[in-house]
């Protein structure tokens, strides 16, 4: 094969660009018990393309907007830093990625991320369900906790500059957590110039949809700016008698005096009128997507949440800095469904059914406050950070539960919804908590990077049974630590070794809270050739005091320990102006360690599959003649088999799923993207269990008329 270069300069910058890729290979493949894979990168320009240097963290438009390599974050340990100096595995997803994807859920945000793992309920739609190294993760919002994502809110995509994935057992950074990691969305916030963006989609199910994000100074002279984020939507789902509408707004405005001093306030309302799901399919029947077999007049999904938030910062100068964030939400959610309970009768086609719902309401206020210190003394560099943050909740909780008349699947015949519905479970809970914590780093040299971090958490929380009046009450109080160590062999490449705990409020008041642990040793590699970053990690993590219920006594006992050991292997690459690669392979070892009497010792955990991986590939072909610039997106996701129970009675089969997307630019500013996900209609079992199966996502396709300024 002949490669030929406009001018002299192409063949130095083509083996510049070789090297990177090669470079970034071996560092994946390094820590890989997987056969190496040879890749092979090759560019028509002439020039090799400038490093990039992002100043900002988290907000940094020149960054989120236009590349899906993302080189610093602040979710490692709170305090800003290049990923290649952060002793943990942080992946970060941009704006644009999120916009090349077409991606409209935080599930499809994450499915392309080494460790993360999605859609392993099917065709349940009531959460955001996706685990992190083999657990399931907090979420935080600009660094403030929101909670876990099963029982939470959907949360929507559009209002967030970028998404955090920080793996492992991390609770000194954000608070309480699972081992696993956590999650951190960055809201969009003003900018000091004018800038937007509205477009319009159509798809499949009936889809209609229009938004915009645009913002401006208020004045030309003004040290304030505003921005305002929304859209509308009007849509179905894959199955019969279902719907996804949903309404978001939400406006900021930022102050900001002198360079050093910011403060913004941003107001959000998310509104949706959606269903909870198709309530399965009897087990093996393996019927149309579209078939519906729960009830039209008891099948929805409701969430209304209003949000005010404040973020504050400033430079006192001589290395001092402070930061603040606080948050007051009010929100309320319901579903009620019928699902499939199982089959009646083997020989013919009836299966059984019961009715499910919830009605919850949920208060909250959050605010943190720190303060960071940045000094050096000979060769050493020391950055310190100290915090506080408070935060206080009140829920409301009830569910319905009872059977349902049975159904024929083969020829449907809908009996109505239930009547009035007893609850079965009501509770109301007030959650207090506080907490300090500390993080230092040291670096020496400019070579070796050492950190180090403690937080103290006070969890205080009462539930009150609204069904009998009795009350209990239980308190919290536990501190995790955290420790790395970095080694920076070039400039362009990094080790580093953790450890790093975590701990997550039980489910009960009346027993301990979870707590885990984490061992892991990484390499990093951020090639000057090109924008990029390739990493590789192993780590070892334990989880301890997971609740389970006594089959005596009926009584939660903090008895169960499970453990992960795995891989991860990431790249994000722009290999050229023209091609750009987002790569990921993570190999999960999960085992049952204890789990008192329920026998499960040894078996795998459940939804944890063997491995996953992913590949999404971007190619852009520069316009020509009348023809404008065009571009094609193509990606593979691979998901192994996992079990569906702790007792490893039911498995589902590994599947890949392709997803695609081609955009066509009509001219500088606007564009029309056609976005596939499962683009050949992949079909198989994500989930089982209880007498129903449920079928993983099908195909869906989206038109996007976009106009930018």
């Amino acid at each position: 094969m002949s490669i030929d270069f406009p001018d002299g300069k192409g063949a130095f910058a083509g083996r510049r660009y070789l090297r990177a890729a090669l470079w970034g290979c071996t560092a994946l493949v390094a820590l890989s018990p997987v056969a190496p894979m040879a890749q092979q990168a090759v560019s028509d320009q002439g020039d090799v393309l400038p490093q990039i240097v992002v100043e900002g963290v988290g907000t940094s438009e020149d960054a989120d907007d236009s590349s899906t390599v993302a080189l610093r974050s602040a979710s490692g340990s709170r305090m800003a830093a290049p990923l290649l100096d952060t002793p943990a595995s942080v992946s970060v997803v941009t704006a644009k990625e999120i916009e090349d994807r077409g991606a409209t859920s935080v599930e499809q945000v994450l499915q392309y991320t080494a460790g993360v793992t999605t859609d392993y309920y099917g065709s349940d739609d009531r959460f955001d369900f996706f685990m992190i190294r083999g657990f399931d993760a907090n979420t935080y919002r600009d660094g403030l906790p929101l909670g876990a994502p099963f029982g939470g809110i959907r949360e929507e995509p559009f209002a967030f500059e970028r998404v955090e994935v920080v793996k492992g057992a991390n609770s000194t950074t954000f608070g309480v957590s699972d081992p696993g990691g956590s999650v951190n969305y960055v809201t969009k916030l003003p900018r000091d110039h004018r800038f937007g963006q509205a477009y319009v989609t159509g798809g499949s199910f009936d889809h209609r949809e229009v938004g915009f994000d645009f913002g401006d100074k208020l004045a030309p002279e003004s040290n304030w700016s505003y921005r305002i984020t929304g859209k509308w939507k009007d849509a179905n789902k894959e199955y019969d008698h279902s719907r996804d509408d949903e309404r978001f707004l939400m406006g900021g405005l930022t102050w900001q005096p002198t360079d050093a001093t910011s403060l913004s306030f941003v107001i959000d309302y998310l509104k949706r009128d959606s269903v909870p799901g198709s309530g399965g399919q009897p087990v093996g029947a393996n019927l149309a997507r579209s078939t519906f077999l729960g009830e039209p007049d008891y099948n929805f999904r409701g969430v209304e949440r209003t949000s005010l938030s404040m973020l504050f910062s400033h430079d006192f100068g001589m290395g001092l800095s402070m930061g603040a964030g606080a948050r007051y939400s009010k929100s309320s959610t319901d579903f009620g469904y019928a699902y499939i309970a199982g089959i009646v009768d083997a020989e013919n086609t009836i299966a059984s059914r019961a009715f499910f719902g919830n009605d919850s309401s949920n208060e909250a206020f959050v605010a943190d406050a720190h303060l960071q210190y940045d000094t050096s003394f000979a060769t050493v560099r020391s950055r310190t950070l100290a915090g506080v943050e408070y935060r206080d909740s009140s829920a409301d909780n009830t569910a319905f539960y009872t059977s349902a008349p049975n159904i024929d699947w083969s020829n449907p015949v809908y009996s109505g919804g239930p009547g009035v519905l007893a609850p079965y479970s009501s509770n109301h809970t007030n959650t207090e908590g506080k907490a300090i914590y500390l993080q230092q780093e040291f670096t020496f040299s400019d070579r070796i990077i050492a950190t180090f971090g403690l937080r103290h958490d006070w969890l205080d929380t009462t539930v009150r049974n609204r069904l009998t009046s009795a009350s209990t009450s239980g308190d919290v109080s536990k501190t995790t630590k955290r420790l790395g160590l970095t080694y920076k062999v070039t400039d362009e490449f990094s080790t580093f070794a953790s450890y790093a705990e975590s701990v997550a409020p039980p489910d009960s008041t009346s027993v301990e809270p979870e707590e885990g642990k984490q061992y892991e040793l990484g390499v990093k590699y951020q090639p000057a050739a090109m924008r990029a970053l390739f990493s590789a990690a192993v780590y070892d993590l334990t989880k301890t005091n997971i609740s389970a219920t006594d089959p005596v006594t009926l009584q939660k006992e903090p008895i169960g320990k499970v453990r992960v050991r795995g891989i991860d292997l990431e790249a994000k690459a722009e290999l050229t102006d023209r091609v750009s690669l987002i790569a990921s392979y993570s190999h999960f070892d999960s085992k049952i360690v204890d789990n008192g009497a329920d026998g499960n010792v040894g078996n795998r955990m459940q939804f944890v599959p063997k491995d996953v991986a992913a590949l999404w590939a971007t190619y852009s072909l520069p316009g020509q003649a009348a023809r404008n610039d065009l571009t094609f997106g193509l990606g593979a996701r691979y998901t192994g088999s996992y079990y569906m129970d702790n007792a490893n009675t039911q498995a589902t089969g590994g599947a890949v799923t392709y997803d695609a997307a081609v955009t066509y630019d009509l001219r500088e500013d606007t564009t029309l993207a056609l976005n596939v996900s499962n683009l050949f209609d992949k079909k198989y079992v994500a989930y089982g269990g209880f007498g129903a199966d449920f079928y993983n996502p099908g195909r869906e396709v989206a038109l996007t008329l976009r106009h930018s300024w």
